[in-house]
């Protein structure tokens, strides 16, 4: 009897599928292709190996023995009840996402350093204005919490633009591949935040980084500094980051991803000032590249997985990453 493999993914080409179909025959698989996971529910009774970023095709693949999720997050596969096989394995798809936030990052940061939200608004009015200040990358401080693949990409870019220091914070402390200047761990942050000119958060969300950036931390930043955020809503306090953007204690701040997603209609953030909003699209599976280092990423750890290996971007579910 030949394994069950089902692949639910709505933005694969042709090309990806056959790589996918051919792998999986050598290993003695067959192949099950869906874009929506409920479409996808009655090939799970037998799926042995899953691809896809759903809790519902988890929860209904009794034997399961490997999830991969297409994205790089996990939180909803960290419930108790996210796995009708609890032993099954969980991976993700992290290092597939590092260039394309890594230019997001870039991308917003030069839009508030440079004023080009206001300078859209001045156009659209017709108007002809040359004078908003602008600042630069060129000899900023930059801050990175999070020194992973976004982290590291990140790095790589800004300091093509020759700021005063790179500094990273993780874990750890270790200084991944000598990128920064210096890596410092959580305790030390506070001390830190004072000469920081742009904030960049790619964290994840564990019981460890939620909250991290809170009302206090936020505060200890300078009065002009500039804030992103690509990793997870929950590591920063918004309200009180709301209310230092109308205060003018920052110079600006983007956010790709919020405490409630979609941000509520009636929020007050829509209106607050200074402000980059983004729908969590930083990330997207919109960029062929990111697509194909998925695909190639699964397929890697497929070899793995059929030679009687972990895959490589093996998920602890207990700590969440």
């Amino acid at each position: 009897m030949r394994r069950k493999m089902v692949v639910v993914l709505p933005v694969l080409g042709s090309e990806y599928c056959e790589q996918i179909s051919l792998s999986a025959a050598t290993h003695g698989f067959d192949v099950s292709f869906f874009t929506e996971a409920q479409e996808a529910l009655p090939a799970l009774a037998d799926a042995e190996v899953i691809l896809g970023q759903s809790e519902l095709l988890s929860r209904n693949a009794p034997k399961l023995r490997w999830l991969c999720t297409p994205s790089a997050g996990v939180n909803q596969f960290l419930s108790s009840d996210a796995f009708a096989e609890p032993n099954a394995m969980l991976s993700n798809s992290s290092g597939a996402y590092g260039v394309t936030i890594a230019e997001h990052i870039v991308m917003v940061t030069l839009e508030l350093m440079r004023r080009q939200t206001e300078y859209n608004e001045i156009v659209s009015q017709r108007a002809w204005r040359r004078d908003l200040p602008i600042r630069s990358i060129h000899g900023s401080r930059i801050t990175l919490l999070g020194t992973g693949d976004i982290g590291r990409e990140a790095a790589v870019r800004l300091r093509a633009f020759s700021p005063h220091s790179l500094i990273g914070m993780n874990r750890s402390g270790r200084n991944p591949r000598n990128l920064f200047d210096r890596v410092i761990t959580e305790n030390e942050l506070d001390s830190v935040l004072p000469d920081t000119d742009l904030l960049i958060l790619s964290l994840p969300d564990t019981k460890d980084t939620r909250g991290i950036l809170n009302a206090h931390r936020l505060a200890l930043l300078p009065r002009d500094a500039f804030l992103v955020n690509v990793g997870r809503g929950s590591a920063i306090d918004q309200q009180a980051l709301e209310a230092l953007l109308r205060d003018g204690h920052l110079f600006g701040a983007a956010l790709d991803v919020f405490e409630q997603e979609p941000v509520p209609v009636d929020s007050t953030l829509w209106t607050c000032p200074r402000l980059l909003i983004t729908p969590h699209v930083a990330g997207n599976m919109t960029l062929d590249y990111t697509v194909e280092k998925i695909i190639a990423q699964f397929l890697e750890d497929f070899e793995r997985y059929c030679s009687g290996l972990p895959p490589i971007h093996l998920v602890d579910r207990s700590i969440g990453y």
